[in-house]
């Protein structure tokens, strides 16, 4: 049987850069494609029912129950903002090639640096790892798609703001002047763009099979492993990366107290045979080293 796959698809600079990859990607091989614009989750008609499926994800959440509903038959997204628990009936069916991980300052000048200033992010990881290496600073709560996010920054008064790396690299508004903010640790599995589908949808999902990058897929594994136990269901400073070193894998993960007042960090190096539970072992060895009682507090602020 041969059908067309409809993508699902917001309407953002960087959704539509991914979405039309996917099609690209897919029709190499041979697959007709449609993009599907998805309206915004104020005009779909949410039954209580697909909430009960588990779908949870604020950036997700639009494109599940339009597959679930039956409009789109695959969704193409930024891998970071896909709940560790999947809605009941989408998995995940592919995994592409990693981009840049990694975050980047976007900023006016960086004397700020050595004393006081102001930076602009709406991700909780990002402004504990930053308070914890420049407590002096203050953060303000930046939102919205990419586009948005750079405009705001033009028009207000702070000093600098923090992009992912592989999101401007994508539709290409990187500025020369940045700065590589290589001592932080990213999200999991940013960089990395996740194509789902419909767990009984065998036509779409051997045809996304082909896309899905190996490397990329077992590190992000890892780290979505080490967030999963972590995170126990409430959001929290978490990073984690993996990174394919030969025959060796190499991890390194951090759980941060929302301020920056406490940090804890792990580091470990294992062969590619021995990948199994990593992340798993990994964030247990971190919650029975103090961070349980700061995932506690985590909750009971954010709860």
């Amino acid at each position: 049987m041969n059908k067309t796959i409809r993508i699902g698809t917001r309407d953002s600079q960087l959704a539509l850069w991914q979405a039309n990859t996917v099609s690209r990607a897919l029709e190499k091989l041979g697959h007709a494609t449609e993009l599907i614009p998805v309206k915004s989750e104020g005009d779909l008609n949410l039954e209580v029912p697909l909430y009960e499926m588990g779908i949870t994800g604020i950036f997700t959440r639009t494109l599940d129950v339009a597959m679930i509903t039956g409009k789109i038959d695959i969704a193409v997204h930024s891998m970071k903002d896909v709940p560790t628990r999947l809605p009941k009936g989408i998995v995940e069916a592919a995994v592409l090639k990693r981009a840049n991980p990694g975050d980047i300052l976007l900023h006016k000048g960086l004397d700020f640096l050595e004393g006081e200033g102001t930076i602009a992010t709406g991700s909780l990881r990002r402004k504990a790892q930053w308070l914890n290496r420049y407590p002096l600073h203050k953060v303000e709560d930046l939102r919205g798609n990419v586009n948005t996010r750079m405009k705001k920054l033009e028009t207000n008064s702070w000093n600098a703001a923090i992009f992912a790396a592989a999101g401007l690299d994508r539709i290409d508004l990187k500025p020369e002047d940045h700065l590589e903010l290589n001592w932080m640790i990213p999200a999991p599995a940013q960089g990395a763009m996740l194509i789902v589908a419909m767990e009984e949808d065998a036509y779409c999902r051997e045809a996304i099979i082909a896309l899905n990058h190996a490397d990329t897929a077992m590190c992000v594994a890892v780290e979505r492993e080490f967030l999963k136990v972590l995170e126990g269901g409430c959001t929290a400073p978490i990073g984690a990366l993996a990174v394919i070193e030969g025959d060796q894998l190499y991890f390194k993960g951090g759980l941060f107290g929302l301020n920056g007042e406490q940090k804890f960090e792990i580091e470990k190096t294992v062969p590619l045979t021995e990948v199994k539970d990593l992340g798993r072992k990994c964030a247990e060895e971190i919650l029975e080293n103090g961070g349980a009682e700061l995932m506690k507090t985590i909750k009971q602020v954010l709860n």
